[in-house]
């Protein structure tokens, strides 16, 4: 091969690398995004439709049970910081922000950053229950179809857990906040929280659309387990 050819030759694998780059970051940064934004919208949607019956007999046993309204919103952390209000089906008692205080104490989680109890006093009799099979969480695919989180993803935080990130786990808020994640099928509440910090990241890094199929796949026995529910 003459030099002047080497010389095109080069030019020619460089550009096509270029062009390989180009539609690497094309499909990260726009291709990706869209197909996740799509598949969340399509299946929220659906989902909300398919459990309006189910969601309207829930929210019936959650009036009888105790006084107080059926909905809990929270104002949680999304992507980038963003608050936005995440809604529930309220499985405590209508005063359980204020009685926080009291037992946090009791907190049996060792990191101090979240706080969860086995058996939480504040929690109700139909709320148990609820929360044991995620029940509770059925109204977020709200907060999915309208784009504030997406079905997987790292787990929404409340603003005082991220007033205590490092910069480090500050990295978790790169991606919108999802209803499952990998920790929520590898334990749940078992899952320290500085594991739960890397496998988030290690999704961060690794997502792709059929990664989160399987995870959605894998949320429906770990609910139907319940292990770490609490």
């Amino acid at each position: 091969m003459s030099e002047l050819s080497a010389v095109k030759h080069n030019q020619y694998a460089r550009r096509i690398r270029l062009l390989q780059q180009r539609l690497a970051w094309m499909r990260t940064r726009t291709f990706g995004p869209l197909v996740k934004r799509s598949f969340d919208v399509l299946v929220s949607g659906l989902l909300l439709l398919i459990l309006l019956i189910p969601g309207l007999l829930t929210i019936l046993i959650i009036r009888l049970d105790s006084s107080g309204p059926a909905f809990f919103a929270q104002k949680r952390v999304g992507r980038h910081g963003r608050l936005f209000l995440m809604w529930k089906f309220r499985s405590m008692c209508i005063d359980a922000e204020q009685r926080l205080a009291t037992l946090k104490q009791q907190n049996e989680i060792a990191d101090n950053v979240n706080f969860k109890m086995k058996r939480d006093p504040r929690i109700t009799r139909v709320g148990g229950f609820i929360r044991k099979f995620s029940i509770d969480e059925m109204p977020q695919l709200w907060n999915v179809f309208i784009g504030d989180m997406s079905l997987v993803g790292p787990r929404p935080p409340l603003p005082r857990e991220v007033a205590q990130y490092t910069p480090y786990e500050r990295q978790r808020l790169a991606v919108k906040p999802g209803i499952t994640c990998v920790w929520q099928v590898s334990g749940r509440s078992d899952i320290p929280f500085k594991q739960q910090v890397e496998m988030d990241l290690h999704y961060i890094a690794n997502q792709s659309f059929f990664y989160d199929i399987i995870l959605l796949l894998k949320t429906i026995p770990a609910v139907l387990k319940a292990k770490g529910a609490y």
